[in-house]
């Protein structure tokens, strides 16, 4: 059994290791691009969503209503399916439906919103009384939010942002199943498909790595920035 299950798994002659480099080079290319525009857009979001449920009016919450709605379709659709539906939106932002470029703007319409609840969160968890020491003294409103808001939640803001980095990278090896490359598709059309286990055993133990690191940096820089 043993020599049956080292054959099958641990056969590492099956790996071709240039291939499984661009894999690696894709995944962490889609995983990259794709966060910092997350983070933008997530952040943006996120205090728009904030700034129109702070203050209660008519026109503010029919505003936050449908900012809502269409942040909970995004984040709520299946990745697999919005990356689908968006097709002809992708072949006509990058010019291709196939590749790592093709996966990004799926992947960021999948994970901004999710990143802007997040941020909305951080935001809400503020102590309203250090904002209002911050309108009391005459900030403005954009030095309240780089000022106060935005430090006073970064811990949250980092932890939200590692969250959804872990997420990006197991939607980066979903896109790889239907042509964006990286380990994903490694592990799906090389390994699965062919039978070659060793190397579907290799790409998830290299995407559980990269999952690791960005976790515990994720969490060294919560803690470090976190006053509590």
């Amino acid at each position: 059994m043993d020599k049956s299950f080292s054959e099958t798994y641990l056969n590492f002659q099956q790996v071709t290791w240039d291939t499984l480099k661009e894999a690696i080079n894709d995944t962490l290319f889609m995983t990259i691009i794709s966060m910092l525009i997350v983070f933008v857009l997530g952040l943006l979001l996120g205090l728009l969503l904030y700034s129109l449920g702070r203050k209660h009016s008519a026109a503010r919450s029919i505003l936050y209503g449908l900012v809502s709605i269409l942040s909970n379709i995004f984040r709520s659709t299946p990745f697999m399916i919005l990356m689908v539906l968006i097709i002809p939106f992708t072949k006509a932002l990058v010019g291709t439906m196939l590749g790592a470029k093709a996966a990004i703007p799926a992947l960021v319409l999948s994970a901004a919103p999710f990143y802007a609840r997040l941020v909305e969160i951080a935001f809400r968890e503020v102590d309203s009384g250090v904002l209002e020491a911050a309108d009391s003294m005459g900030a403005s409103y954009f030095q309240t939010i780089y000022k106060v808001l935005i430090p006073e939640s970064l811990p949250a803001l980092i932890s939200g942002l590692t969250v959804t980095s872990v997420s990006m990278i197991g939607f980066t090896a979903m896109a790889g199943a239907i042509g964006a490359g990286g380990l994903g598709a490694l592990a799906w059309q090389e390994g699965y498909q062919r039978g070659n286990y060793t190397v579907t055993l290799v790409a998830t133990v290299i995407i559980l790595i990269i999952v690791f690191i960005v976790q515990g940096v994720g969490d060294f820089l919560t803690k470090r920035t976190d006053k509590r």
